[in-house]
């Protein structure tokens, strides 16, 4: 009885490992038919997508020295410098800084402000010899930044996610095709034509 036990419990653990290794093969031989997605950087480079936040962005003349930017992230990052000008009876902003190689990137300084002075930009490409001039004062930050689809020296190429359905090489689509999925206006336009 221990016996038959025993060859009963081996076969079932057989019948197991095979089902995995069935599993496993299925996976490998789909993948086999699909062709290699490759980025060639930097001749090419992927489109971010809509919601990436990238460098910040920094407009100087909208900045009131609030500091709220400075109350709200996790690290106290940004470097705000201002006086008090009695004349206005206002701050006046003379320096912004914010150092992009200890930055975390969580855009809380972003939705924070009062003022929109803030925003998320498209640039990845932050890489530098020196981490000193990670640290960006409000003229680098001021720079709007080259994007992957007005750049005439990359090809822009679709992340996975964003490409057509049944599209898996985005070599194949042109930057301009339409994206999978509905977008955010496509959607409240649908909504709105359902109410009436």
């Amino acid at each position: 009885m221990k016996f038959l036990k025993q060859v009963t419990d081996y076969t079932k653990g057989a019948v197991q490992a095979a089902q995995y290794i069935g599993q496993g093969l299925a996976v490998t031989f789909d993948h086999m038919q699909r062709r290699p997605v490759t980025v060639q950087y930097p001749y090419e480079k992927l489109i971010p997508s809509e919601r990436y936040r990238g460098r910040i962005h920094f407009e100087f003349d909208k900045c009131i020295a609030c500091e709220v930017c400075v109350r709200v992230c996790p690290i106290n990052l940004p470097v705000v410098d201002w006086e008090f000008n009695k004349e206005t009876k206002k701050k006046q902003l003379k320096h912004y800084s914010i150092d992009f190689g200890v930055c975390i990137f969580c855009a809380n300084c972003i939705e924070y402000c009062p003022t929109n002075c803030l925003s998320a930009t498209e640039e990845y490409e932050l890489s530098a010899y020196d981490r000193h001039e990670l640290n960006y004062d409000n003229v680098a930050m001021g720079r709007i930044p080259y994007k992957v689809t007005n750049d005439p020296m990359v090809q822009p190429l679709r992340e996975f996610a964003y490409l057509p359905k049944g599209v898996d090489n985005p070599h194949e689509v042109p930057h301009t095709a339409p994206r999978a999925g509905k977008r955010p206006e496509e959607i409240l336009e649908e909504m709105e034509k359902a109410k009436g």
